[in-house]
């Protein structure tokens, strides 16, 4: 049988092909992470895959091309993770994220939807390889004919060369604060395998030096002496009402006439809402919400807060309010064991949660029962809740209007114009616009059971809803329309917070900066709940100057932060980061944050990370 040049390249020269081969992927990932793939692509992919395919050659006596295949296989799947993972979430996926597989597959619906077809072209060699290789004829060849032995002084050369490559790629680069910009200086495959054998443990602070003085410090806090509505809601329950991917915008938002959540509308109008507010969360998006609002903590510099923090005791909202009389609850529709929460909540602290079990599956939308079943059945556990001589504390988490946001037609509570319609933008707009529909049924229920008058209501968003990686052409287009200019990360990660008490609330718009770390002490000095012995990285927003100091994670490179001046983006360090104003108008901010404000926003992150990680295990409990 004869064989063509190439077929007799790919026989005997398998080094030469595969590496061809995860040159091409790579040029593919480059395209879709960081905008285009450059000549650099070359010099920083291929030679990590060069010293894996020398190690094949050296040592595989048999089954060579089996061992090529498996390699290649491997660096695929690498490589197409971190394209529906930098989709989804933003950044380079690592083998810590990787660890929460489980997790990202009960979201499946949500990652593919974001899969562009021709991403799939990754996999079209192992296709047409498998295709092959089933023609016995051929395989058999193929598996004979690589097995002809390259030159070791070759191999010795190509693998000295590639492993200089690669040090050269990573050693230089690995001081970069911004992780995606150390993957493009790294190279991809480099800054995974960096991220696995140089990682280095975080230099951790001394918890006894650790102050709320150090921490005042840092975000330049004044304690104000006599605090502004200290008690003012003293003995009243408190119910915190955690939005699905509510961002701002959707305030006062109307498309062609039409309000979109017209019910979050009269609750910032009629109450205090605060429009410069921030998400903090990371990898465990919801859950990491959850965490930061009921613990006043940054979260973990890898990997979700439940799962990272959930052994320890942490001094949190629910303790405090336990402390002072308040009976404590938290309410989700999904299975407590998704995202770890059954353990993070023994680790908040709440006396008792409701899960699946309680709501059941009638009405199930995405992984749980509808924001209707949860918010119905919710109102009526929190009346028996009332009926005790205790106040309540009761978290409740909505989840319907959860990404891809394709709910059911029966949930339909509009119509949108037909630029909107099969479009991502439009899928969100409707998904919110039922969540404020349903949200409007529960506060009605609220006042019928007379529970609205006696409580402090807290709503906020947990985290973004539409990505700016996640979106195509017409949808940039639909967030310009909404927006009035090109929709940016301060846009992205912009949620708001409104706060409602009959007697105590009147209408008034906050400028003050805000973030989900700032929850817990502002509703413990409404409360009149003391925090005299609780570390806290937040600030009580109702007693605070206009500035503030929200460091960012994940979804945000490491050494970003949001101030009062505007929101900064590292790069490498400092001097290369970029710089985006708060108003979001496109135009460059005349306040530039400072060095200062970078480093404060570094060391503030080090301090919660050092405190958290010291605080005392947990016993198990079931």
């Amino acid at each position: 049988m004869t064989l063509s040049a190439p077929k007799r390249l790919f026989s005997t020269r398998p080094i030469i092909v595969f590496s061809i081969i995860v040159l091409f992927k790579s040029f593919l990932t480059w395209m879709v992470v960081f905008g285009s793939p450059s000549w650099s692509t070359l010099f920083k992919e291929v030679p990590f895959a060069l010293i894996v395919f020398c190690l094949i050659e050296w040592f595989a006596t048999k089954r060579k091309l089996t061992y090529y295949l498996t390699a290649n296989l491997l660096i695929t799947a690498i490589l197409f993770a971190v394209l529906m993972y930098y989709k989804y979430y933003g950044v380079i996926v690592t083998t810590s994220a990787l660890k929460q597989v489980n997790q990202v597959t009960a979201v499946s619906n949500s990652v593919f939807s974001l899969m562009d077809p021709y991403y799939l072209l990754v996999f079209i060699d192992v296709i047409l390889m498998f295709y092959f290789l089933v023609r016995k004829q051929k395989a058999q060849y193929w598996k004979t004919a690589s097995q002809t032995r390259v030159s070791k002084r070759m191999l010795t050369t190509v693998f000295a060369v590639s492993l200089g490559l690669c040090l050269f790629n990573i050693l230089p680069n690995s001081a970069s604060m911004n992780e995606i910009v150390k993957a493009e200086q790294m190279g991809i495959l480099n800054y995974e395998a960096y991220t696995i054998f140089g990682k280095k443990e975080p230099e951790l602070v001394d918890s006894s030096t650790i102050t709320q003085e150090k921490i005042n410090s840092l975000k330049t806090l004044e304690p104000v002496a006599a605090p502004q509505l200290q008690g003012a809601a003293k003995g009243k329950n408190l119910i915190i009402i955690q939005l699905e991917s509510f961002q701002n915008f959707l305030i006062d938002l109307t498309i062609d006439g039409k309000e979109i959540t017209p019910n979050m509308n009269k609750l910032a109008k009629d109450n205090y809402y605060f429009k410069h507010f921030y998400q903090g969360v990371g990898q465990g998006n919801t859950s990491d919400a959850e965490f930061i609002v009921n613990t006043s903590y940054y979260i973990p510099p890898n990997g979700a807060a439940t799962q990272v923090y959930a052994g320890k005791v942490l001094p949190s909202l629910p303790r405090v309010l336990t402390e002072n009389g308040y009976d404590t609850a938290t309410f989700h529709t999904n299975v407590v064991e998704f995202w770890n929460r059954g353990e993070l909540y023994q680790a908040l602290g709440f006396n008792r949660y409701y899960d699946k079990a309680f709501f059941g599956e009638d009405d199930t939308v995405f992984f749980g029962a509808s924001d209707e079943v949860l918010y119905k059945k919710t109102a009526a556990e929190l009346e028996k809740m009332d009926s005790k001589d205790q106040p309540f504390y009761a978290q409740v988490i909505s989840m319907t209007a959860h990404h891809p946001f394709t709910i059911p037609d029966t949930k339909y509570k509009m119509e949108l114009p037909e630029r909107y319609e099969g479009t991502f933008v439009g899928d969100y707009i409707r998904a919110q616009n039922y969540a404020d529909y349903v949200l409007g049924q529960f506060i009605d229920d609220l006042k019928q059971r007379g529970l609205w008058d006696d409580s402090l209501i807290v709503l906020y968003g947990d985290h973004l809803g539409l990505p700016i990686y996640s979106l195509d052409r017409d949808d940039k287009a639909l967030m310009e329309e909404i927006y009035g200019y090109e929709y940016s990360y301060t846009d992205m990660i912009n949620i708001p917070l409104i706060i409602a008490s009959p007697g105590i609330t009147s209408p008034k718009e906050f400028d003050q900066l805000g973030g989900q770390v700032d929850l817990l002490p502002t509703v413990s000095n409404l409360l009149g709940v003391s925090l005299d012995k609780q570390i806290h990285f937040g600030q009580d927003l109702l007693n605070s100057s206009s500035y503030n100091l929200l460091p960012q994670r994940y979804y945000l490179p490491t050494g970003s932060f949001v101030s009062s001046k505007e929101l900064f983006l590292s790069g490498s360090g400092y001097d290369d980061g970029t710089h985006h104003p708060l108003a979001g108008d496109g135009m460059e901010s005349a306040k530039k944050a400072t060095e200062d404000e970078y480093n404060r926003a570094l060391e503030l992150l080090q301090l919660s990370d050092s405190y958290v990680s010291q605080l005392p295990d947990r016993e198990p409990q079931k």
